[in-house]
């Protein structure tokens, strides 16, 4: 046992944001991850990737040390407090968002505030950005309260009231007064710095605890859900409502893997999950913003029929995949990549993905479809995307780069969107929509059924194929089987069989894709089946496998992608926005079956 706990690997970071930007915290106190200006931009901080080409921005003492970390109770804000011979102090980051001015205020701006807790600890500070990946350093140029990095698109401004000297020269001097770190991008700070930065910090600490107030937690691990919401919350980029998988690129599914991909990116086919998860803890504001995005795309293509699985943050359609060569990547797991080859794959289960994400504007009364004009032209366009593809091979939900089926699950979402559709088509009042619905839902259930195993009692992942894949879990999610049903408990039972681990966690399926077999487990199928237990009625199951997963977390309750079945370690880009939206789903979806109270 000791061992595996030894070889136990989780990651050592927590993440702040202000839905402008996102950064990494790592327990060392070096913010190891921040793209600036946007999520998808170069990082200036990259030492999660490459600790010499990356740059690095600390706050360390003399000699040896231990560190604490936590977030501010019910807030995105992050306090790393660091114990040495000389005494304690603590590191407080946050990224400011408040509302002022009738909008959010979330500037390019990482703010440092550095307090002694006990004794008069001595540090140092330092603070050397990177642009183009790695491939240059800022050039530091000292005035007379702050420091300018240039070299790069744009200059950078740390204003501080530590002398300017001891940074440039990585100085160690004596902690006996709060000390403030604001690092800006663009326009630099024009205001005091120690009254700005404090409130800064408590507009932020309140936004964050207001944002909670306003969200609707079921009573069922609360403090999971509430963390899971807000790591969800700055994941999506406000100005254009997208949100993205992971703030991260190139985090290996296991070691030496070279399964390393570009996660900072919006996938369509997770449209539903995250906007139902939004839903649950309702929050409409971000709902809305995501629903903007999703038709700026479908209608920014003309005629274009076929939707890509992601698009870049601002609805970009190019996310051509380069190597980074001269990065060592992480923990030296390379390659790392920048972009996303699969955006060029064919999924067929997005357009069913959009139509049921839209289907709360037409069947919740809080959102009034009548202001919404294009209705009409909304459903022909995705019906049309669905006749078109629904008898196509496909890359399925798991992107295989040179495998195509006829996919179970892409399917089911169609037959999903068509139910949708038909729905959305007969609040509008217009029959031969509905008409047009329910025939293309017939056509998807056939495929459906292709994929049965009579033998079995079981679906496979694809029409011909032996393989079980966890995606199929989805049957009874989406209602296409009755979860109270000897089919639905049957194919249940059949996957958990092949696909879950001792350890509660659960494969996505164990056949050979384009790099071999995979070898650690995805943690939202996990998720998925639990609410799979759920719905079936097995809510004992549910619970036990539910509170097995929390184990999974790292030291501030993030999840990560991918989690290794024999050690317990994380791996694959974190924190995974869709493991949280899955902990989200699964703990809203045993709250409801055992009346658990939502607390508004």
């Amino acid at each position: 046992m000791l061992l595996l706990l030894m070889e136990k690997h989780t990651y050592q970071t927590g993440l702040i944001g202000n839905c402008a930007f996102l950064a990494h915290v790592h327990k060392n106190t070096n913010i190891a991850w921040l793209c600036w200006p946007r999520f998808d931009s170069t990082f200036v901080f990259g030492s999660l990737l490459d600790t010499e080409k990356g740059g690095e921005f600390s706050i360390l003492p003399e000699g040896e040390y231990t560190s604490h970390q936590y977030y501010l109770e019910n807030t995105n804000v992050i306090c790393t407090e660091i114990t040495c011979e000389s005494g304690t102090y603590r590191i407080t980051d946050f990224a400011p968002r408040f509302y002022q001015y009738e909008r959010y205020f979330k500037p390019l701006m990482l703010i440092r505030k550095i307090e002694a807790i006990e004794g008069l600890p001595r540090i140092r500070v330092k603070c050397e950005p990177v642009c183009d990946y790695g491939r240059r350093k800022q050039k530091a140029r000292p005035g007379s309260n702050h420091i300018d990095y240039a070299g790069c698109d744009e200059t950078m401004r740390l204003t501080t009231n530590i002398p300017v000297s001891y940074v440039i020269d990585e100085q160690y001097f004596q902690i006996s007064e709060p000390k403030y770190l604001l690092l800006s991008y663009g326009d630099p700070l024009e205001a005091p710095l120690v009254s700005t930065a404090e409130r800064f910090l408590r507009a932020t600490t309140e936004y964050w605890r207001l944002w909670i107030k306003h969200s609707a937690i079921a009573g069922y691990f609360q403090k999971y859900v509430i963390r899971s919401a807000l790591v969800l919350k700055i994941h999506q980029f406000e100005d254009t409502g997208a949100i993205i998988a992971a703030s991260t690129t190139s985090l290996p599914e296991y070691d030496k893997s070279e399964r390393n991909w570009d996660y900072r990116y919006c996938w369509l086919r997770d449209t539903y999950y995250v906007l139902t998860s939004l839903n649950h803890i309702g929050h409409f504001e971000e709902m809305e913003r995501y629903f903007g995005y999703v038709a700026d795309i479908s209608f920014s293509d003309g005629e274009d029929f076929r939707y890509q699985p992601l698009y870049g943050i601002t609805g970009k359609k190019d996310l051509v995949e380069v190597i980074m060569d001269h990065l060592d990547g992480y923990l030296g797991n390379k390659p790392v990549r920048v972009g996303n080859q699969a955006y060029e794959h064919i999924q067929n289960d997005i357009y069913g993905q959009v139509l049921i994400s839209l289907l709360p504007l037409y069947t919740d009364h809080r959102f009034v479809f009548t202001e919404r004009k294009d209705s009409v032209r909304w459903i022909e366009s995705l019906l049309g995307k669905i006749e078109r593809t629904i008898d196509e091979k496909d890359a399925g939900i798991w992107e295989f780069r040179n495998m195509a089926n006829v996919h179970c699950y892409s399917n089911l979402f169609q037959w999903a969107g068509c139910n949708a559709a038909a729905k959305m088509a007969l609040t509008i009042g217009n029959q031969e929509l509905v008409d047009r619905a329910n025939s293309l839902r017939d056509r998807a259930a056939a495929h459906i059924e292709s994929c049965y195993d009579p033998e079995r009692k079981v679906y496979t992942n694809a029409a011909n194929s032996p393989h079980l894949d966890a995606s199929t879990l989805q049957l009874i999610m989406m209602n296409y089987l009755d979860p109270a049903s000897q089919k639905a408990k049957d194919h249940l039972a059949a996957l958990e069989k092949e696909l879950k681990t001792p350890n509660g966690l659960f494969y996505r399926y164990l056949h050979a894709d384009d790099f071999g077999k995979p070898k650690t487990t995805f943690l939202i199928c996990a998720f998925w089946y639990v609410e799979a237990l759920a719905c079936v009625g097995r809510m004992d199951d549910a619970m036990r496998e539910f509170e097995n997963l929390m184990k999974y977390c790292n030291h501030l309750l993030l999840f990560s992608e991918d989690v290794d079945e024999a050690t317990g370690s994380q791996w694959g880009n974190f924190p995974q926005a869709y493991s949280h939206v899955g902990l989200m789903n699964a703990a809203y979806r045993i709250a409801i079956k055992l009346d658990r109270p939502v607390f508004l």
